[in-house]
């Protein structure tokens, strides 16, 4: 996997998304992060895969005892129904792994609960066979911020590129000129993204004043 130049890049034609065990079990647990925050951030991720067209699995394990998919993010994708596990390393499951392999993309882009579990572990064997892992580290939390940020350092060491939520959006985008997606990625910062859709919405406002004026 290249770390530099233009290939370094996500492409949305190349990615394929796999969100991980985003359920209520697992955010009675999570401490790294303001869960809010997580929540916020895996939805604003998935809005932007679907703007994209990107191929996006979502996954549970044991659902039955750890509960549904959190509702914002089924919400997005309403007539799929996760893949649910009983194996804790997702890329174990053929279920998964065979999505992923039809789909012949190599832009393996990964979020999870845990991040030390959850996401290292398929992190670290799809490294192992070929394929270029990008893991959103404000999309994935842990039991502790040591156990998160440990693990996004021993991800890191395998070979996989750590990166934001937004990072991604910017990725797919990376032209404005690119009209058939712009106006959904505007749609999703304004709802996701915090300090920027503020500002974008001030913006908006500003066109909107000056359209009015003629000027």
């Amino acid at each position: 996997m290249s770390k530099t130049g233009l290939q370094a890049l996500l492409r949305p034609e190349d990615s394929i998304l796999v969100l991980i065990d985003h359920q209520p079990y697992q955010f009675t647990n999570l401490n790294s992060h303001e869960p809010t925050m997580i929540i916020n951030n895996v939805i604003g991720l998935a809005k932007t895969a679907k703007v994209f067209n990107v191929p996006t699995i979502l996954t549970t394990v044991i659902e039955e005892r750890g509960g549904y998919i959190i509702k914002g993010l089924q919400d997005v994708f309403p007539e799929q129904k996760p893949i649910n596990r009983t194996f804790i390393n997702t890329w174990e499951d053929s279920n998964v792994t065979d999505i992923v392999k039809k789909s012949g993309r190599k832009q393996l882009i990964l979020a999870a609960l845990y991040t030390e579990i959850c996401l290292a572990m398929p992190a670290i064997q799809a490294l192992g066979e070929g394929y270029d892992v990008f893991i959103v580290t404000d999309a994935s939390g842990g039991v502790s911020l040591e156990a998160h940020d440990m693990a996004v350092r021993r991800m890191v060491q395998a070979g996989a590129v750590p990166i934001t939520w937004m990072a991604v959006l910017g990725e797919w985008q990376r032209d404005w000129a690119r009209e058939e997606s712009a106006a959904g990625v505007a749609g999703v910062v304004l709802e996701h993204g915090g300090a920027s859709a503020v500002a974008l919405a001030w913006e908006l406002q500003l066109l909107a004043s000056r359209a009015g004026t003629g000027v």
